[in-house]
């Protein structure tokens, strides 16, 4: 059954619900935690968008009751030593969980053996990592050793002898108790409060199992119905009878405002129970069908007739439903065999109506035959099906490589779209396997046009990839797959070397690692040939020959740095010397040299590119190609050295968002010196002190890569985009595209073709054009004001200091630059247009003269290095990526804390649990001062695996706060990356395990498992 939506939602409509254990956390530094609801991003907040998964909270108060009697207060007291708060990361997208970070409720089923029972979307089918609080307060790690194919509920174990300063004692299992009409109490960790008690009454037995979206939903069991309001955080929590039995378990409930929430009954998770007691495996049976309770009026339409039904309800007098198929899986056990409509009236000739007993008899059956007696349209149907084993249709292992990560197709999947469960399904498409968009749940066809039907086939495939290769894709999404998508991935072996295996171990908890194959050297270029595309309909010729001077460049991000808040971009780059092959392009395309750069020629020739030089205010970045490799027609562009002036005539030439080239003849609107915001969530790398022109064409707005050409030819400016602010209305990151004249490029162009580093000089200042009526008030004298109009007859204006940048070693005696100051001239001329402050980048000192406090002065200026303010060393420490504050920080701060700042982080890790937020300094490990990344690599290190340790932080606004983190290196592994170009790639990686170096060769096991995420947490986890 194919669909292109959800098979089992689309047949039965569910009002919004919630699943109680996703309590989403925006940490403060003072440690509260905002409401569920609460969504407004602050400097503790992800940097774009891709938020914490959530689930929107009831709004209902707590039912209307009085006090509770002494018994109930007695039942209580017992009760809430026996439940505790489960705070876990589930630290990589698994099937249908998502990396996060979250908190729940559990209860203690065995203290003797430290058994937990909690709910399984809280256990979640992947890697699990957490740890309860007793209500004394006392903390013990736990670690899953069950977690239910299809039922919501799983097991912990915990040790009970961590426990010292209270009894633990276990809450009694009473299924048999829960009864229509019986009043009950849920005690646990509702709406992330430490504890809270609810009151209800269960009003329903024969509940269908809620769905709750496109996640995990339980299926085959029937739910208890009550009122008790309960909220986020509450998952797992026991529901009381009023002699402190647990009766049932919370679940979840309805999410638009209705005080109704739903029970998981007790009778399979107390067989799960014994079964680990007795040392038994927890045999589970199914036969690929779904069933719902369908009522006796509904399932007369159905075709019941009425003999059946007349024993059915001797037999059962209190029953009102029956059992009737909903989904039955292609390729299942019961295909051919049971359709969707068929009632089911005997199992084993036992008359049968409950979820219960039918579990019963499948857990007991596996591997056996099962004969069915089915009613379809008033006809007896008898059928035999193998009875399958549910556990090895439920992925247990995974493989990531490139960057992504994959496991078999679970029966969850399978069964919410009505799917065969076979496949090889994408948990992570991340890395090279990040295709057309970000979200999961796709399934791969073919590799390499080899095809990959199952996980041990598509590992043999990819073994035998080279690194850099390029392979075709197919592909499919499980909500569409009438649809074969194809695409061509960047095999990416030299980031993330290993390919892992990571299989499931119950003793432990944890999940087991091994690598499976290393990476095949890449196959080496060879020279290839093509022609460009012809420019149709325009006047002039030399304009037209322009295409052969474009190319297509696609950057890629394995390690998120200096707050850029995405991990592949693309655009349109200038050939600027088709010899050297030397290539121009925006920097919000190549925002730093830890990455990979593909450059297409003529749309058909792929080759590696590699940075060249960074502009550090100018936005514009130099790569670099073999042009050896590349046998075409390339042209270089001939960039003008006169400055375009507003409303003169040129031509557009510019690539809309799919790629594709656009021109029209227009004028130059305005030339203006430009200030783009700057991100006070995520300082990252903006233009500065850097004119901008527009251009009468609406095709400017549609582009974001392309030039303005004069009619011989002539380059006379560069279209690029600059990255702005983000949009706290979309949570999305502005972007401009505007023109930058060309003849400010020239002096670096020149050097670097002529094979000399470029090191350039610059004001650590960002200056704002003023006019004169401000020049005025702000002392500049009417002589000055007058030699202005003359040096600047089409814009009127003088430049004022609006920020300095923190310079590490400046000091406070020199002459400098500051806030407020309007600068006059820089070595005797005139500065009224940006472009002359030019004379910055190459000279180390300048002699100005300035207005400050309406007093006219003249300062000798010192510059500073511009060739060195990119990143070039960062550390991955439990989750988070720290570096040293880039200038995009030194831009916007006026003080730097410490050299060691948190620049992202990945969801599911100890900092993202403990709330360790992007723009935070650490400034203390361990009390011990860790001014730099050194010290602090040095403090880390020594902290013992799987022990807390204290970080003093700052952060961006200067609120110092305290966090205490546990270590995880299983998950999270301390690694270093260092710029070092004796490497193939440019950057070397160091990983330390139990204070020592385990490896130094290239930077291996960075890997990207969030995709194509709009947010600043890290997709660099190493798992």
């Amino acid at each position: 059954m194919n669909g292109t939506s959800s098979a089992s939602r689309s047949k039965r409509k569910e009002p919004p619900l919630s699943v109680g254990g996703r309590h989403p956390k925006h940490h403060r530094p003072n440690g509260d935690l905002s409401s569920a609801g609460d969504h407004t991003p602050d400097r503790h907040d992800d940097f774009e968008g891709d938020y914490e998964e959530y689930e929107d909270p009831r709004l209902t108060a707590l039912l209307p009751t009085g006090p509770d009697t002494a018994e109930w207060q007695a039942t209580i007291q017992n009760v809430v030593r026996n439940v505790v708060s489960i705070r876990f990361c589930q630290t990589c997208s698994f099937d249908t969980d998502p990396a996060l970070t979250s908190e729940a409720t559990g209860f203690v089923v065995d203290a003797e053996r430290g058994y937990i029972l909690t709910n399984r979307h809280v256990v979640g089918s992947g890697p699990f990592w957490g740890y309860c609080i007793f209500d004394n307060h006392e903390e013990v790690d736990a670690y899953p050793v069950y977690r239910d194919p299809v039922h919501d509920f799983g097991i912990l174990k915990f040790d009970p002898k961590a426990i010292r300063y209270m009894p633990v004692a276990a809450l009694p299992l009473r299924p048999d108790l829960a009864k229509v009409g019986v009043e009950i109490r849920v005690v646990g960790n509702d709406a992330g409060e430490k504890l809270s008690i609810l009151s209800g009454v269960i009003s329903r037995l024969d509940r269908n199992a809620p769905e709750y979206g496109e996640g995990y939903s339980d299926f085959n069991t029937c739910y208890y119905q009550a009122s008790a309001a309960a909220s986020g955080g509450s998952s797992g929590s026991p529901v009381v009878n009023i002699d402190g039995y647990a009766v049932a378990l919370q679940a979840g409930g309805r999410a638009d405002g209705a005080a109704t929430d739903y029970f998981l009954p007790l009778d399979r998770p107390l067989r799960a129970l014994k079964c680990l007691q007795e040392g038994k495996p927890i045999t589970r049976g199914d036969i690929q069908c779904q069933f719902l309770l369908k009522p006796f009026d509904e399932c007369r339409r159905l075709g019941l007739n009425p003999e059946w039904e007349a024993q059915v309800r001797k037999a059962f007098p209190k029953e009102t439903n029956m059992l009737v198929a909903e989904i039955v899986l292609p390729e299942g056990p019961s295909h051919h065999k049971i359709e969707e409509g068929d009632v089911l009236i005997k199992v084993n000739g036992e008359l049968l109506t409950q979820f219960i007993r039918l579990d019963d008899v499948l857990d007991s059956s596996v591997g056996q035959t099962v004969r069915l007696l089915l009613q379809r349209g008033g006809e007896d149907v008898e059928v035999e099906i193998e009875v399958g084993d549910l556990h090895k249709i439920t992925p247990d292992r995974f493989v990531s490589v490139a960057g992504g990560s994959f496991h078999s197709l679970s029966y969850q999947q399978a069964r919410l779209y009505g799917v065969a469960c076979k496949g090889v399904y994408v948990c992570e498409a991340g890395g090279s396997w990040r295709f057309d968009n970000s979200e999961n749940g796709w399934l791969i066809q073919t590799v390499d046009h080899k095809k990959t039907p199952d996980l041990e086939t598509f590992i043999e495939v990819v073994k035998n990839i080279p690194d850099k290769a390029r392979v075709v894709v197919t592909y499919k999404h499980l909500r569409d797959l009438h649809t074969l998508n194809t695409t061509i991935i960047y095999m990416d072996r030299h980031w993330s070397k290993k390919m892992k295996l990571a299989v499931r171990n119950d003793e432990t908890g944890l999940w087991d690692f091994s690598n499976l194959a290393d990476p095949l050297p890449p196959v080496p270029p060879v020279p290839r040939k093509a022609a460009f595309i012809q420019l149709e309909h325009t006047s002039h010729p030399a304009v037209a020959d322009l295409v052969r001077s474009f190319v297509h460049v696609s950057c890629t991000m394995p390690v998120k740095l200096d707050g850029f808040p995405k991990n592949r971009k693309w655009g349109m780059g200038l050939v600027i010397d088709a010899d050297k092959g030397l290539v121009v392009i925006s920097r919000a395309i190549v925002p730093y040299d830890l990455c990979d750069i593909s450059i297409t020629i003529a749309d058909s020739i792929v080759v590696e590119g590699k940075v060249v030089f960074l502009h550090p205010l100018q936005n514009y970045a130099i790569i670099q190609y073999d042009p050896k490799l590349v046998d075409a027609p390339v042209l270089s562009a001939k960039l003008s050295s006169e400055e375009i002036t507003q409303g003169a005539s040129t031509y557009f030439i510019g690539y809309n968002r799919i790629g594709r080239i656009v021109h029209a003849a227009t004028t130059v609107t305005e030339i203006f010196a430009v200030t783009i915001p700057a991100n006070s969530g995520a300082p990252r790398y903006r233009a500065v002190n850097v004119d901008a022109i527009t251009v009468d064409t609406s095709l400017s707005g549609q582009c974001g890569s392309g030039v303005l050409v004069a009619q011989d030819g002539t380059v006379q400016a560069l279209w690029l985009t600059y990255l702005g602010e983000r949009n706290p209305s979309t949570h999305r990151d502005e972007e401009y595209h505007l023109g930058l004249a060309t003849p400010t490029l020239l002096p670096v162009v020149k050097q670097i073709q002529q094979g000399i580093d470029p090191k350039l000089r610059m004001l650590s200042v960002e200056f704002r054009a003023i006019q004169m009526s401000q020049a005025r008030l702000m002392g500049v004298s009417d002589d000055w004001i007058h030699q202005v109009s003359l040096a600047n007859t089409s814009h009127h204006q003088l430049f004022m200091v609006t920020k300095r940048t923190f310079e590490r070693n400046e000091t406070q005696d020199g002459p400098a630059l500051l806030e407020g100051d309007v600068l006059l001239s820089l070595n005797g001329k005139i500065v009224t247009k940006i472009s002359d402050l030019d004379v910055m980048y190459s000279n180390e000192e300048l002699d100005a003269v300035v207005v400050r406090d309406c007093k006219e002065l003249s300062l000798k200026l010192p510059t500073v290095a511009a060739h060195d303010v990119e990143t070039t060393r960062a550390v991955s420490f439990c989750g988070a990526i720290f570096h040293a504050p880039h200038h995009a920080v030194r831009q916007q701060i006026s003080k730097l804390f410490s050299e060691v700042y948190v620049s992202a982080r990945t969801r599911g890790s100890p900092a993202y649990q403990y709330g360790l937020a992007p723009t935070n300094f650490i400034t203390h490990v361990n009390g011990k001062p860790t001014p730099d990344l050194e010290a602090f690599l040095r403090e880390v290190v020594k902290i013992p695996d799987n022990t807390y340790f204290r970080l003093r932080a700052v952060t961006f606004d200067n609120v110092p706060w305290v966090v205490t983190m546990k270590k995880n290196e299983h998950y999270f592994p301390t690694m270093e990356l260092i710029k070092d170009p004796s490497e193939e790639c440019g950057w070397r990686r160091v990983t330390y395990e139990g204070g020592k170096v385990i490896q130094g060769e290239g930077p291996d096991g960075v890997v990207a498992p969030a995709g194509e995420s709009t947010d600043m947490d890290v997709d660099a986890g190493v798992c």
